[in-house]
């Protein structure tokens, strides 16, 4: 076994790791950059070497100072997580050459794996069945348009270096296809070095359907059974589960087969993932299940796959890369029960998912025995612009789909974050949606549902009128006017010394005297002038005097104000500012230009996604601050709009 291990990555997967190879008596080393000094993974590791500046691309990126980091701290492995150099060919084969053990498949199968059209064509050869579509040389826009004309539309446009959702566009008619080879070939050049793609047919019910995958370097090579990957928003995953719903002895039997056969292709060793696209028009069938591409690492939803097999992938991977034969054989793997994941992410639904920063002040979630919880962040963590907005994977594993989905949407209802916004409401109502209870998901979930799915992102008359009540109760006690009605108390968690946390079944005030309470939220002013009775449950933090809100997932801060005075407005109309600091990749206007109501103006790339930024009203652009590659804060005015007079 392994003795000392650096793990190349940060957050909750460099903590997943450093928990596992603390459990087999391996020293642990974390990298870190100037943003993560104080984070999570690096508190927890046995070690910490500084490794460079914010961007990833100046820190995690750079595999000569994680190289070096590694000699540096006599570390004997490098373990990558998953994203950064972990699908890295010539990172691996670094690794190797400087004499350290690589936690991950060989070189040759990540390059062989790496670029999904050859990745296809060896899986043809290999007798694997795959999606129709255009695997050609010929990368001119002219033959990639011809090619999807010809295939008929819609068509899937993807980078062959990408991953993640990233370098990947969906294309419905051919006057939209130029301009969308153009964002996908640009988005595929930043993030993978490489603007070659391959068009494939779009499926119209797809799911997205992919198979744990293990070998060892004594030639075995085993399935761990599949998992259910359809509820994503703009291809990245939000909510996964194992086992897939409505799948057969026979169909898992064909594409658990075909996966293993794709692994043996390449000669896999360690952990792997063979992703198949499913038309599921007329539910699972073997006949209707294609190969999509492989990931040659350990995947973000693993624990699904452990909580139903009850193996720890990590350890597997370990193992592994000690040179162990694998810990289990086919016939010793089974399922036990069903497990699902969601994906908390620092982002407004209620804003169109606009990335949220800042520090936690507040958090607590999973706070269910019942409810496995990943996360890289604590309370008092930053989450930073540089990375990817994910807080916390929730895993819940139960009998039987129903009961793993209900604890799991009560652990999001539960959950509480702020100032930074999440997901967590969204994700419960995804859960409790009676399409996904009955199984009828694809790929298309979440853009079907989203009107049900976001809520407005304002507090109800309760949540208002319960922010009221925290702040009178606590300056008043039980004295007065003001007065709980059945008041139930609740334990003080730990992360909240000194603060109030209470739980309000319904509350009262009586009619007189009259007790105005003002309060402030997001500039917003609300002045509750009477405490009527209700029935909601809803959780209050007091905190800082600032005052906290859950309802169901969401939560709303509140500050009191001192007075009845309105606050101060928003930007003027027309002024264009940046919702996040971030990088300026396109700018579609000139000053001068005369530009209609939802005219893209600006495109800003931060935390790892391209966000536009249109046109309010018809109007003519009187101001231009943006600049092409530019570097921006928030708040920054990019563009200033005046209406056509």
């Amino acid at each position: 076994m392994l003795t000392s291990l650096l793990i190349a990555n940060r957050g909750e997967i460099a903590c997943r790791i450093i928990r596992t190879a603390r459990a087999l008596g391996i020293r642990t080393i974390a990298v870190y950059s100037d943003a993560d000094a104080n984070a999570l993974h690096v508190r927890q590791a046995d070690e910490a070497v500084h490794i460079g500046a914010s961007p990833a691309r100046e820190s995690y990126l750079v595999g000569d100072r994680i190289i070096a980091a590694a000699k540096q701290t006599g570390a004997a492995a490098i373990h990558p997580g998953y994203g950064f150099l972990s699908e890295n060919a010539d990172f691996a084969q670094a690794v190797l050459d400087a004499g350290l053990i690589w936690v991950g498949p060989n070189p040759d199968s990540i390059r062989a794996m790496g670029l999904k059209d050859a990745a296809k064509q060896r899986m043809i050869a290999a007798g694997v069945p795959v999606t129709p579509g255009y695997l050609g040389e010929d990368q001119s826009p002219e033959r990639l348009k011809m090619e999807a004309d010809a295939i008929g539309y819609p068509v899937l446009i993807k980078a062959v270096a990408g991953g993640g959702g990233k370098g990947m566009r969906r294309v419905d008619t051919a006057t939209e296809f130029v301009d969308s080879l153009v964002s996908c070939q640009r988005e595929a050049a930043s993030s993978f070095g490489n603007t070659d793609v391959l068009i494939e047919k779009y499926i119209l019910s797809p799911r997205h359907i992919e198979v744990q995958v293990f070998g060892d370097s004594h030639g075995n090579v085993v399935h761990l059974f599949e998992r259910d990957c359809s509820l994503q928003r703009r291809h990245q995953k939000v909510i996964e589960e194992a086992p897939a719903p409505g799948m057969d002895a026979a169909t898992r039997e064909a594409i658990c087969a075909a996966a293993v056969k794709a692994a043996k292709a390449v000669d896999y060793v360690g952990a792997g993932t063979i992703e198949f696209i499913a038309d599921a028009s007329e539910g699972l069938r073997a006949d209707r299940i294609w190969f999509m591409e492989m990931n040659t690492r350990l995947q973000v939803e693993h624990p699904v796959t452990e909580e139903i097999t009850g193996q720890d992938l990590v350890e597997w991977q370990l193992r592994v890369a000690s040179g162990e034969p694998l810990p289990k054989r086919q016939d010793e793997l089974s399922i036990d029960g069903w497990a699902i994941e969601a994906r908390l992410y620092a982002e407004d639904p209620a804003s169109g998912f606009l990335p949220s920063i800042g520090k936690l002040d507040f958090f607590s979630i999973g706070e269910s025995h019942l409810i496995r919880t990943e996360t890289g962040v604590a309370l008092g963590s930053e989450i930073s612009p540089f990375y990817d907005p994910m807080i916390a994977k929730l895993i819940s594993h139960g009998r039987s789909r129903d009961s793993a989905a209900y604890g799991l949407a009560n652990a999001c209802r539960n959950s509480i974050v702020a100032p930074v916004k999440t997901n967590a409401a969204f994700l419960a109502r995804a859960l409790s949606s009676a399409d996904f209870l009955l199984g009828t998901i694809d790929t298309g979930f979440i853009a079907n549902h989203e009107a049900e799915l976001v809520g407005s992102g304002e507090p109800s008359a309760a949540a208002i009128e319960c922010a009221a009540m925290a702040v009178l109760h606590d300056e008043m006690g039980d004295a007065g006017s003001v007065q709980l009605w059945q008041y139930e108390a609740r334990r003080q968690p730990e992360p909240y010394p000194g603060s109030v946390w209470r739980s309000l079944a319904g509350f009262r005030m009586a009619a007189e005297p009259r007790i105005r309470v003002a309060l402030t939220r997001d500039g917003s002013t609300f002045v509750v002038d009477r405490v009527v009775e209700k029935s909601a449950m809803l959780s209050t933090i007091i905190k800082d005097d600032r005052i906290l809100v859950a309802d169901m997932g969401e939560s709303y801060l509140f500050t009191r104000l001192r007075s009845d005075g309105v606050m101060a407005g928003a930007a003027a109309d027309g002024a264009i500012l940046s919702p996040m600091p971030g990088r300026i990749i396109a700018v579609n206007v000139a000053a001068g230009d005369t530009v209609t109501k939802g005219q893209k103006l600006v495109t800003l790339e931060a935390m790892k996604m391209e966000h536009s930024l249109t046109a309010p009203f018809d109007g003519v652009v009187a101001d231009l601050n943006a600049v092409e590659g530019g570097q921006v804060t928030e708040g920054t005015m990019l563009v200033r709009i005046e209406k056509d007079s």
